[in-house]
């Protein structure tokens, strides 16, 4: 016992900065798109193809990523994540110097891939490093609350880095961020190759020769599940995405003179991510007093009120919200309300991973793993749905097409409060899981 906590607590606290450091690299790409836009003078849309690439990567490794794990074990598996993202964002740095929008693209690909493998591994690794257990889930906590700060962190320090205003910035501007990101990648790299990590020991099951005639997918609730975790990160990153770009649009001036309009915008969509750690931490103390089904009604039926009065208020109608402003530090600054009432839907999007996949996958017994490694596949959502809300702003009206683009995710809150209220409801209990 005293050699494992010799040996293991550095590697856990490199797995909480790798925990971070997907939140970190994956928000990265949202308001880097806004500088793709000026940048290389493109679509909105286009602009959104970092954040797609860097999720459809999910859809091609979400499953392989478990046989990964399963076959190769946490270490070996880690390091080819940390390895794959060192070389992903170093792609991306390099589209700095070569002023290449196809050579980005790829970077932010390749970062999919990394990030893909580190969600599947960093969890249960943590739980593994921390015995199991308490202390397990404990870690897990931990990072998963360093996940959202830094997810906050890199949206706030993207809009400090570009102080000349988003129609001139490069992506050099924001070379530091990537220079730290290939510097903690680096590091871990290091510690966990010189770390000895304890593994799982393959079980053969006697019944591994003969294949079932049912999977998760034989499940009503779990395949409906599957569209709702699609659906889910399509609206957590929907979100913030098109909020900060019109908020900093320097055709439309929302935010009026007066202020640093992209260090404001990076921060209002800041806020949203770290409503999300405020909204985990809430969830996490009620998580056992309320259940998931009867949470997910609620933050989804708020969520829904909330994003309807974004789209149909006016955004003339200003509220104070504490923001950074550039030099001038921390403080209130005037914003349309529709901003405000979608940065509290990062209360709402907090807690629906949990909810969704509790109940998707309620009752599946020993085809849960599989479910995992589906479930990681859909995680795609979250560059497919972004895509669609900003070719919608493309396609309309250049001042309320940002708002107008938010239906999409009305339509999306719609059918999480279906999937809570019937949905999610277990018909094929005649199956069997042992």
């Amino acid at each position: 016992m005293e050699t494992k906590k010799q040996n293991f607590v550095l590697p856990i606290v490199v797995m909480i900065f790798l925990f971070g450091m997907i939140s970190f690299v994956t928000n990265l790409a949202s308001p880097m798109g806004d500088i793709l836009k000026y940048q290389f003078n493109v679509p909105n849309w286009m602009g959104t193809l970092g954040v797609f690439a860097n999720f459809i990567a999910y859809a091609i490794m979400g499953y392989p990523a478990g046989n990964m794990l399963q076959r190769y074990g946490y270490k070996k598996t880690a390091l080819i994540a940390v390895g794959v993202g060192f070389v992903g964002v170093g792609i991306q740095t390099l589209s700095g110097t070569v002023e290449s929008f196809g050579v980005y693209l790829l970077g932010a690909f390749i970062a999919g891939f990394s990030m893909c493998m580190l969600n599947t591994v960093v969890n249960p690794m943590l739980n593994k490093l921390g015995g199991g257990g308490k202390k397990g889930n404990q870690l897990i906590q931990t990072g998963g609350s360093f996940n959202s700060l830094c997810g906050t962190a890199v949206i706030i320090l993207t809009g400090l880095l570009i102080p000349e205003g988003i129609k001139n910035a490069q992506i050099s501007n924001v070379f530091p961020l990537m220079y730290a990101a290939l510097a903690i990648f680096a590091f871990a790299f290091i510690v966990l190759s010189l770390t000895k990590i304890p593994e799982n020991k393959p079980e053969v099951s006697k019944d591994a020769a003969s294949a079932s005639k049912y999977g998760p997918l034989s499940f009503r609730h779990f395949v409906l599940g599957s569209v709702a975790i699609f659906i889910y990160v399509g609206i957590e990153v929907g979100i913030p995405n098109v909020l900060q770009k019109w908020l900093q649009n320097p055709e439309l001036n929302v935010l009026g003179s007066g202020v640093n309009v992209e260090a404001v915008a990076g921060s209002v969509a800041a806020t949203y991510w770290f409503l999300m750690l405020v909204g985990r931490l809430l969830g996490a103390v009620i998580g056992s007093k309320v259940s998931a089904r009867g949470m997910l009604i609620v933050v989804s039926g708020v969520g829904l009120l909330l994003t309807l009065g974004a789209i149909v208020l006016s955004p003339s109608v200003l509220v104070n919200l504490p923001v950074f402003n550039g030099t001038g530090g921390f403080g209130l600054v005037n914003v349309p309300i529709n901003a405000a009432l979608l940065v509290f839907v990062g209360l709402c999007t907090s807690v629906m991973w949990g909810g969704i996949f509790n109940l998707a996958v309620e009752g599946l017994g020993k085809y849960t793993e599989k479910a995992a490694g589906i479930f990681m596949a859909l995680v795609c959502g979250g560059g497919i749905l972004p895509l669609l809300q900003n070719a919608i702003v493309d396609y309309t009206n250049a001042g309320m097409g940002y708002l107008t683009s938010y239906w999409v995710i009305v339509i999306c809150l719609i059918y999480l409060l279906y999937y809570a209220l019937i949905g999610s409801k277990n018909v094929n209990k005649d199956i069997p899981v042992d």
